[in-house]
């Protein structure tokens, strides 16, 4: 386990690389060409991304990041 003290500009430019990050691993998860191995090894990604997010934000706001579990449905 690790601590991190941020002051309140630091929480802020970590809570949007988080986003970034989020936001592009939900990209790609759409686009067909992606094998679905690979697909499996993002989703794991986005959850251990979205995990350290959720400790930064309110609930509230995490709910914007969810993953969609509609792919998971289809399989």
């Amino acid at each position: 386990m690790l601590g991190l003290l941020l002051n309140q500009k630091e929480a802020q430019e970590v809570e949007y690389m988080l986003k970034r990050e989020m936001e592009e691993i939900l990209l790609d998860l759409s686009d067909p060409r992606i094998d679905e191995l690979v697909k499996r090894a993002m989703e794991e990604k986005y959850q251990i991304v979205f995990s350290i997010y959720k400790r930064l934000v309110t609930p509230k706001e995490s709910v914007n990041y969810l993953l969609p579990r509609t792919r998971k449905k289809m399989q």
